[in-house]
């Protein structure tokens, strides 16, 4: 397991709204971050369970390239099943913003200096980039301290991008997350041009440390299968970035070496999007549920 040095839990969230939602409440809320060094913004949904004063599960949702923390939260409609099953939602940003880093705006032609869930090593990134650091040793920690949500019951979902943040970080952090699935994830970041650009950039030209955040090569180093519950991948067949930049075979040849168990399932005629998400979203929330409450 990586070891990241714990910021202060106990930092204050300012409120900028919220919004009655299926008798639970969707929260969006912004904090200063000491290991960003920025303002960070984050999405967090509460349940009704959670809303009369129980400690209820909690699924974090990576977002891929482009998004935010509101677009899983307005597009996916994931919050109608999450309070019935009594699941919380935490839906951080995907990136530092206004670092004011030049070609911050369009350094990867995909977004806001997307930041690939993990801690850039090379100038200008390394200053504001770490968003594995902030997500595991700040983030949830605060969101474990300050909401009611239970610590051992932690799962974790992602999409594109951050579905190759949610399979990275759960591989390298065994024992934080209890449950683990992706949409449509980058299962192999060192193959594909998104990921190499990305890594290029923030870890440098060595690809020796670029093996670290790949999930497939990550996987296929396992002695044993590290989720042994199993993992859920759903996958357009349509998704336009499927051939070039997703490599799910490779992530699925790696689970079969491990011994992992995988359920991959391909659907006819779904592109990359939310409409795709919130086609299959309620599964991804029942996989969840029932491995957090085992």
């Amino acid at each position: 397991m990586t070891q990241l040095a714990p910021a202060a839990p106990g930092a204050v969230w300012q409120t900028l709204s919220e919004h009655a939602c299926f008798g639970g409440v969707q929260r969006f809320h912004r904090h200063d971050s000491a290991l960003i060094g920025l303002p960070m913004r984050f999405g967090l949904y509460l349940p009704p369970q959670a809303l009369a004063g129980a400690q209820v599960p909690l699924l974090v949702y990576l977002a891929g390239l482009t998004c935010t923390e509101e677009t899983f939260a307005v597009k996916a409609g994931a919050q109608r099943l999450a309070s019935a099953l009594g699941l919380a939602l935490l839906m951080p940003d995907t990136s530092p913003r206004g670092a004011g880093v030049a070609g911050e705006a369009d350094s990867w032609d995909f977004g806001v200096g997307a930041g690939f869930y993990l801690d850039a090593t090379q100038a200008p990134w390394a200053a504001h980039w770490r968003m594995e650091s902030y997500l595991l040793a700040e983030l949830l920690p605060q969101v474990w301290a300050q909401a009611p949500v239970q610590r051992g019951a932690t799962g974790i979902l992602g999409h594109s991008m951050g579905g190759h943040g949610a399979l990275t970080l759960a591989l390298r952090h065994p024992g934080v997350f209890k449950s683990l699935s992706a949409l449509a994830p980058i299962c192999a970041p060192t193959r594909c041009p998104w990921g190499r650009k990305a890594f290029g950039g923030y870890l440098g030209n060595d690809e020796s440390a670029w093996a670290a955040h790949d999930a497939s090569a990550l996987m296929q180093a396992q002695a044993s299968a590290p989720y042994p519950q199993g993992i859920l991948i759903d996958q357009g067949k349509a998704d336009k970035f499927l051939a070039e930049q997703l490599y799910l075979e490779a992530f699925e040849s790696a689970c079969a070496t491990a011994g992992q168990p995988l359920t991959l399932r391909r659907h006819a005629g779904y592109d990359h999007g939310y409409y795709f998400i919130a086609s299959v979203v309620d599964e991804h929330l029942r996989h969840h549920a029932r491995q957090l409450s085992a």
